[in-house]
């Protein structure tokens, strides 16, 4: 395994632990208290690398997330795609016709 593998696989398992660290918090808390709770924190301080990659392993099936973060993560904001955030700002891609240099 490269290092830049074991790099990916602790980032992976950090997230999950920070999440499950806050899910833990949580869980004295009525449940629906407790999945606002884990979506708030997870709204408010985790940037959107983080949150992209909690959406790719939660997409993908990672089964270590504790249950409270799963209910949580319907109401986790999705970061947008580097080609939704251009389209927000009003960017798009050139079409080839457009890219292409004059003709000769």
């Amino acid at each position: 395994m490269s290092h830049d593998e074991d790099h990916i696989t602790s980032t992976r398992e950090k997230l999950v632990r920070m999440a499950n660290q806050i899910a833990a918090f949580f869980q004295s808390k009525p449940r629906e208290e407790g999945i606002a709770g884990v979506a708030e924190h997870i709204n408010k301080f985790w940037e959107p690398r983080m949150r992209q990659q909690f959406f790719e392993m939660l997409d993908s099936g990672t089964e270590n997330f504790d249950e409270l973060v799963v209910a949580a993560s319907a109401r986790i904001k999705r970061p947008k795609t580097p080609e939704q955030a251009d389209m927000s700002l009003g960017y798009t891609q050139p079409t080839q016709a457009e890219g292409a240099g004059p003709l000769k």
